[in-house]
């Protein structure tokens, strides 16, 4: 009697524990069972904007879940970054992090930040990678990186070089260009992304920046803009005219900056798995990749969750110590 008695007890302790945490159970093991909101931390148009619309539309299809995307601009990124810390971590809100928003904002904006990235956010994985393009305005009266050089020297602060906002990669990838071929210009911060400087690139108010193959790939065709060199090991087969920066006399220089997807901290790992999963099948889709290829992004999950934000770590520490190198400071 006593032994049954025990038994009803012990049986009693865990039912009043599961009980204390229904929700929690229940979402992990449901998840997802309503829309889940993709922050966006820069402006339509760009890169980022661009990779996150075409992955919501296929995590919509494999999730059986809408998928909104919602832009939230501002800081470089840090306006979206801080309203994740408030988001509860339910896998209900992820995030869309890049180089400059994950990485490069942990040193070059260190005072801005409330929070730093690693603190509130863990990744997923990696979701592409997007070649750079050294590119030109039309009217801008050089044809070449040798051309680019012998003018600028020519005319010392003369040139305008755009980017999305100082301390982003494509200012520093500049600012290593200026300093390797011996240059002085002039930099126009953006700090919507490059979205919002095409037009301004395309009426010659600035004359150069490192973009993004897939903002700019079209105004390239239609003759608007101009590619100088490109940032890949290889030359592009879309641009196969095109040398690249090492063939230029720049090895080294210029990014292929990766995208990514981050959930906030404490989000279960049955829901960090499932998110994983959904991109590694959403990777794989025709869909995407044609989808992909228009834009010249290359698709490509990590191996897994710990082995991205073990790269994550280390890219925070490589970019450091190009900032510090430079001495570049947030704005």
């Amino acid at each position: 009697m006593k032994a049954i008695f025990k038994s009803c007890l012990f049986l009693l302790v865990i039912f009043s524990c599961l009980a204390q945490y229904p929700m929690a159970f229940a979402q992990d093991v449901s998840y997802p069972n309503r829309p889940i909101k993709m922050i966006v931390p820069l402006a339509p148009g760009g890169a980022t904007d661009t990779v996150a619309r075409i992955f919501a539309k296929q995590l919509s299809i494999i999730l059986n879940v809408p998928v909104m995307v919602e832009n939230r601009v501002g800081a470089g990124g840090i306006i979206a970054m801080d309203s994740m810390a408030k988001v509860p971590s339910d896998g209900y809100t992820v995030f869309i992090g890049n180089l400059t928003t994950n990485a490069l904002n942990q040193t070059v904006n260190a005072e801005k930040l409330k929070i730093k990235p690693d603190e509130i956010l863990t990744g997923i994985s990696t979701l592409a990678t997007i070649p750079h393009i050294l590119v030109s305005s039309s009217k801008f009266d050089v044809k070449s990186v040798k051309e680019l050089i012998s003018f600028v020297k020519a005319n010392p602060e003369k040139v305008n070089h755009a980017s999305p906002g100082t301390g982003s990669y494509s200012m520093l990838d500049m600012l290593l260009f200026e300093k390797a071929a011996g240059l002085q210009m002039v930099h126009v911060p953006y700090n919507g992304g490059a979205g919002q400087y095409i037009v301004p690139m395309v009426s010659n108010d600035v004359q150069i920046a490192f973009i993004n193959a897939s903002s700019v790939i079209e105004m390239i065709r239609a003759g608007k803009l101009r590619a100088l060199a490109v940032t890949t090991d290889k030359r592009l087969p879309e641009l196969p005219s095109v040398p690249t920066m090492t063939e230029s006399g720049f090895p080294g220089i210029g990014t292929n900056a990766w995208q990514a997807l981050f959930v906030p901290k404490g989000v279960s790992k049955q829901v960090v798995d499932k998110l994983f999963s959904a991109i590694v099948e959403a990777s794989k889709s025709d869909e995407l990749v044609e989808a992909f290829k228009k834009q010249l992004i290359i698709p490509g999950a990590s191996n897994s969750p710990e082995e991205f934000n073990k790269y994550v770590r280390s890219e925070v520490v490589h970019w450091a110590s190009i900032v510090h190198s430079l001495n570049v400071k947030g704005e």
